[in-house]
């Protein structure tokens, strides 16, 4: 199923499909993602990606308080400061582990985040070790048949990837350079 982001009801139908465990491709604040609900489609999308199953995927949560759900990690407000937003922070995770959790920036994607329940995986939509696809037309004829549903909100024309920060140490470290700009402040927990 394809629907616009434009339509009214996207955002309900987009958090019905993924309480559903469906996969879904959606438009981020960054880029396009393959989207499912935490932990249950973590296999679908790995075999839509044909990736490796240690790689782990980003986590979209819908507000900033949500993270003290997931993780007792502190974090420097100053860093917290930038969700929502297009950065990526990773944590320690209650369970065990490290996770890499982001508040997006775009309110119509939180909403999503919010009416789903759980935080949603978000990962570039690609065949793993190639370029993301950011044209509607290429996502839909490449995965067209393996997304349950697909929002169309155009072509993505040179999008950014979120700016990832590992917070697990005193000294936070720059995974990625993206979309924000972390001020060095903001890198000591």
């Amino acid at each position: 199923m394809i629907l616009s982001r434009h339509d009214p009801e996207s955002a309900r139908i987009t958090a019905e499909f993924l309480r559903d465990n469906r996969l879904v491709i959606l438009p981020t604040d960054t880029i396009y993602g393959f989207s499912g609900r935490v932990p249950e489609t973590r296999n679908l999308i790995i075999d839509a990606k044909g990736r490796d199953e240690g790689k782990p995927f980003i986590q979209l949560i819908a507000d900033v308080s949500d993270l003290k759900l997931h993780s007792d990690t502190p974090v420097n407000p100053e860093l917290l400061a930038l969700w929502p937003g297009a950065v990526t922070i990773i944590v320690s995770h209650r369970e065990g582990g490290t996770v890499a959790f982001r508040c997006p920036g775009d309110p119509w994607l939180r909403k999503i985040v919010e009416l789903t329940g759980a935080p949603i995986y978000s990962t570039s939509v690609n065949r793993s070790g190639q370029a993301a696809l950011n044209r509607i037309s290429e996502i839909i004829g490449e995965f067209g048949s393996a997304a349950d549903l697909i929002i169309d909100a155009g072509d993505l024309l040179d999008p950014v990837p979120s700016t990832i920060v590992d917070a697990t140490g005193p000294e936070y470290k720059i995974l990625r350079s993206g979309a924000v700009t972390v001020p060095a402040t903001a890198l000591r927990a």
